[in-house]
């Protein structure tokens, strides 16, 4: 089974990849970064879920249009390959998600929290009860596709749901045959959150939710045709505007589950479209102002800003081979030409992102 520890050991995907056999890996330099991010246009009016009361076919057609206007964004890179700032996007959804999840839980850590756990915490570290589900999402939004037992049992692992073999086989087996006789996207996430669920009656309740809605994402994503999940559902499922007639929150196997899940993938395509626009915008800053970092190593910075929710001096450092200080030079540059900001909020251990 992967380790997930070492899965967040520090870059992103084409900075760690192994070398060919034979073939020495070669440092990336300012011509592999993108030159220029794609403008994109803001979320139509008419397809925005605006009524807390709207019906089951107002969600269902919001729904879908939310969806086609996000599958556009993710596939609006040059030769209609994912734009450049689509790791950012799926990251920052991921922490939303974690802090989702965490109020769900009753656990005390906020966005800000999370963060700091991911990014600061001594690589190997053991995450939190919220860092878990954070860790969850990060992991799955950067790897290629998979819905099988080797990725169900390495997310039961990660969110500490100890259940049997034979059972993650079974659910695996009933989200697969879900899967190949689902009519749309939608009801597919339904049936495989749903069935889920049902396998792990005798599960942890909170874990094995956390874990429905993920999977709910994954059969989204496959019969959308995306490379890698985008967490969606779970940074909405508490709002109001999917919460049932009676004003409690849904939960997956409930009764009206399928009109809830068109609520909320309304109304996360909507919030997740609108966190791309303002990524896009800061992407192409970012890239604009490129050429002018005259640090030995600042393009791999950029690119690493680029994939990140957000990047340490140190880490910088360690990414661009050159000393701490140097990378906080760095960061206070990029704050200057405007092309990142500092998260944090800190004097001390900040962190920096689009």
């Amino acid at each position: 089974m992967l380790n997930p520890d070492s899965d967040f050991a520090a870059d992103p995907e084409w900075l760690r990849a192994p070398a060919r056999p034979g073939r020495r890996r070669t440092k990336p330099t300012s011509a592999a970064l993108p030159s220029k991010a794609l403008e994109i246009n803001t979320f139509p009016s008419w397809a925005r879920l605006a009524d807390v009361a709207a019906g089951e076919a107002e969600a269902v057609f919001c729904a879908g249009a939310g969806l086609a206007l996000l599958d556009r964004v993710l596939r609006c890179g040059e030769g209609g390959s994912a734009p450049v700032f689509v790791g950012v996007l799926r990251q920052r959804l991921a922490l939303k998600t974690a802090a989702s999840c965490a109020r769900l839980a009753r656990l005390r850590e906020d966005e800000a929290a999370l963060r700091d756990a991911e990014h600061l915490s001594p690589i190997g570290a053991p995450p939190s009860p919220a860092g878990r589900p954070h860790r969850l999402f990060r992991l799955f939004s950067t790897r290629p596709l998979r819905l099988d037992a080797e990725a169900l049992g390495l997310a039961t692992e990660l969110l500490e749901l100890r259940i049997a073999g034979a059972m993650i086989v079974g659910v695996t087996a009933a989200c697969q045959e879900i899967l190949a006789r689902a009519g749309s996207p939608l009801l597919a996430a339904a049936g495989v959150s749903r069935a889920a669920m049902t396998v792990l009656a005798e599960a942890a309740p909170m874990q094995a939710e956390i874990l429905a809605l993920w999977l709910a994402d994954l059969a989204l994503a496959r019969r959308l045709g995306w490379e890698r999940p985008v967490p969606l559902l779970a940074t909405v499922i508490a709002h109001p505007a999917v919460r049932g007639r009676d004003g409690r929150r849904p939960r997956p196997g409930a009764p009206d589950w399928e009109n809830a899940i068109a609520r909320a993938y309304a109304l996360a395509a909507q919030e997740a479209h609108g966190t791309a626009v303002d990524l896009s915008r800061r992407a192409e800053t970012l890239i604009a102002v490129a050429p002018k970092l005259r640090a030995k190593g600042a393009d791999r910075v950029v690119a690493l800003l680029l994939t990140e929710d957000c990047v340490s001096p140190t880490r910088a450092a360690k990414v661009a081979r050159f000393t701490d200080r140097a990378g906080r030079r760095l960061f206070d540059r990029l704050i200057d030409l405007g092309a990142v900001r500092e998260l944090s909020g800190r004097p001390n251990f900040r962190l920096y992102g689009l």
